[in-house]
């Protein structure tokens, strides 16, 4: 009982500090200030079906003017629960909370104290009749109440939310409200087979633990969790889920109930049910201005910001900003002192500066300024994790940029050139002894940290391919998306291909006060962007397929865009492999229809091959 309480402790710690977007000032906080300048009311409000959610809102007690009001719909809980409790902070950070709004929380359909069915990342009904429902309309029930009802409102709303908020504050766009004005989807859910549980076909194993967040119904409204994390009995987590491989071997922990988890089992492929959750194919012609927020090393989240973003910008001529800075899942939301991700370092009030001069600004022009484009906000602000500064572009990725790309060559070359004769590294992979995606030996709930974490350990392996250029003799700026362009053979039926990029440090670079007591920032290979293709869905991840044995294939993935230089004195390495444990679950190497299914007879050490016409191409910032 003590390992499960110490996990919902954490659990509950990221959910008030990430998801629920909670800012930890480093300023003494007040935290009474919500009570004394606030009015707490709760109540629900009734949709077109007829059912009732659960609605949180504070009031400013200075009932002399009339406020906007700020949204935000979760699954994650409005609590505390009762009108006499309150939260210690509100509204998306401290300068909104003082500047007086009208700030709203409210438990989305069948969570917590709402009534009605949860349906994980409910599908949109385009053009809905009767009663209908999905969470666009629930977005535009409730607002349509908060205008008619609450007291002292200027009929002007605001959406927001991160991660799973922020996949609701999306919604919020589609069959949009009148008086819905600015809407900021934080580090949102994009979808569910390219964010967080999947990865390109690659179930991520490290996220298991939240399926019990998501997968157990509740019979009725409750103001108490209803569901369990399992007791895993160690704090391996790589030799815990080796140990659980195939995975088969979970169902020990989750059965049937767990609805979320069956679902997992059920579509391996991104088929209609993945396909129909999905919202990023439906923001079109989007009318409220939106400010899309992420963290260049967002482990969760980084293609839903990334996707909502570039899709509104394709498809509509509202109001549309971009901002990503150097943080992991959800750091925007805190102001702490240093902002690094585990061993580096970035600078310092970088979150609380977003707070005040960008965010506060974003809504106080949308809610209670003119509401024009002028807003004094830049089309996208986004910090070069290299050059640790903050840049301002007219469009991302910015318009002065070039493909430029680098060839995998032998003897770990990388290079602007390749040879003519084809020629190939080679490595063998074994499911039984997979590739760490981090040195560090403990059990997280999700994670975050190896996002910028010291490769050094992988290069070492014989089973990853290293790649290197030379010593840069300028600084070269990657600024925007990464496609590497492998040709590959195996000779198994199915394998998995990472790739990872590498930012490696001069021998001399000074360490920082976060880097770990074992390591030397010297030479440090700073991992700036990865990914992970299940090579059956090379060509559709709709219909998989295997490989033919020895043959040479062609295998493409998308790396999601960077901001960061690759400083003069530095180098840029490239590392290629085919287990990346327990970041994702193992393949098999032997083409089974369903990997959820695989038996212990199905994995099989394969041999796979990187052939030097493979490549990886960078978008290349010139000259400012």
């Amino acid at each position: 009982m003590k390992n499960t309480f110490l996990i919902k402790s954490i659990f509950f710690a990221l959910l008030l500090s990430s998801f629920l977007g909670v800012s930890q000032n480093i300023e003494t906080i007040d935290t009474n200030y919500v009570k004394n300048n606030y009015l707490k009311s709760e109540v629900y409000i009734e949709m077109r079906d007829g059912i009732k959610l659960h609605t949180t809102i504070y009031s400013p007690k200075d009932a002399s003017k009339k406020y906007p009001i700020l949204l935000q719909r979760t699954p994650y809980s409005s609590s505390p629960y009762g009108k006499d409790k309150y939260r210690s902070q509100i509204s998306p950070n401290r300068f909104l909370m003082e500047d007086g709004y009208i700030i709203v929380y409210q438990d989305v359909r069948g969570r917590w104290m709402s009534e009605g069915v949860y349906d994980n990342m409910r599908a949109y009904i385009p053009n809905k009749k009767g009663k209908q429902i999905d969470e666009a309309s629930d977005t535009y029930d409730t607002i349509d109440w908060l205008i008619k009802n609450v007291k002292n409102n200027t009929e002007k709303v605001g959406t927001w939310g991160i991660s799973y908020p922020g996949f609701y504050a999306t919604y919020s766009l589609l069959d949009a409200h009148p008086a819905l004005k600015a809407v900021s989807p934080q580090a949102p859910i994009g979808d569910f087979y390219f964010d967080d549980f999947h990865h390109n076909g690659a179930y991520l194993l490290s996220y298991w633990n939240a399926t019990a967040v998501f997968g157990y119904e509740k019979t009725k409204p409750i103001d108490k969790t209803w569901y369990e994390f399992p007791e895993l009995g160690s704090k391996d987590q790589y030799q815990f889920f080796l140990d659980h491989t195939p995975l088969s071997k979970l169902d020990a922990f989750y059965k049937e109930d767990n609805v979320f988890w069956q679902q997992l089992k059920s579509h391996p492929n991104y088929d209609k049910f993945w396909q129909s959750r999905g919202i990023i194919q439906h923001l079109k012609n989007i009318k409220p201005a939106v400010m899309v927020v992420g963290g260049l090393f967002d482990a969760e989240d980084l293609y839903g910001p990334l996707e909502t973003y570039k899709n509104i910008e394709k498809s509509s001529e509202n109001y549309n900003t971009l901002v990503f800075g150097p943080w992991s899942h959800g750091d925007w939301a805190r102001a702490k002192k240093r902002q690094a991700i585990g061993n580096v370092y970035f600078g310092e009030d970088i979150s609380l500066n977003y707070q005040k001069d960008i965010e506060t600004k974003f809504f106080h022009h949308f809610l209670k300024g003119n509401g024009d484009k002028n807003s004094g906000l830049p089309e996208a602000y986004v910090y070069d994790t290299g050059k640790n500064e903050w840049n301002s572009y007219t469009s991302w990725p910015p318009k002065n940029t070039t493909k430029k790309s680098f060839f995998l060559q032998s003897n770990q070359r990388l290079n602007a050139i390749a040879e003519k004769n084809l020629t190939a590294e080679e490595f063998i992979s074994n499911p039984k002894k997979p590739v760490p995606y981090s040195e560090d030996i403990k059990m997280v709930f999700t994670p975050r940290k190896y996002m910028t974490d010291d490769q050094r350990f992988a290069a070492r392996r014989p089973d990853v391919l290293v790649f290197e250029t030379t010593v840069m003799n300028e600084d070269v700026t990657l600024a925007g998306d990464i496609l590497a362009k492998l040709v590959v053979a195996t000779t198994g039926t199915d394998a998995d291909w990472v790739v990872k990029v590498m930012d490696v440090f001069p021998a001399d670079a000074p360490d920082y006060e976060e880097t770990q007591g074992y390591l030397k920032m010297g030479n440090y290979h700073m991992m700036i962007r990865s990914e992970v293709m299940r090579g059956r869905y090379r060509n559709s991840f709709e219909k998989p397929e295997p490989f033919e044995p020895n043959k040479i294939t062609n295998v493409n993935i998308k790396l999601q865009d960077v901001h960061h230089t690759i400083k003069k004195g530095h180098k840029l390495q490239i590392q290629v492999q085919s287990t990346w444990f327990p970041l994702i679950d193992l393949n098999p190497q032997n083409y089974v229809p369903n990997i959820f299914e695989a038996k212990e007879t199905d994995f099989h050490k394969q041999t796979h091959k990187v052939y030097n016409n493979s490549s990886v191409e960078f978008t290349i910032l010139e000259g400012k």
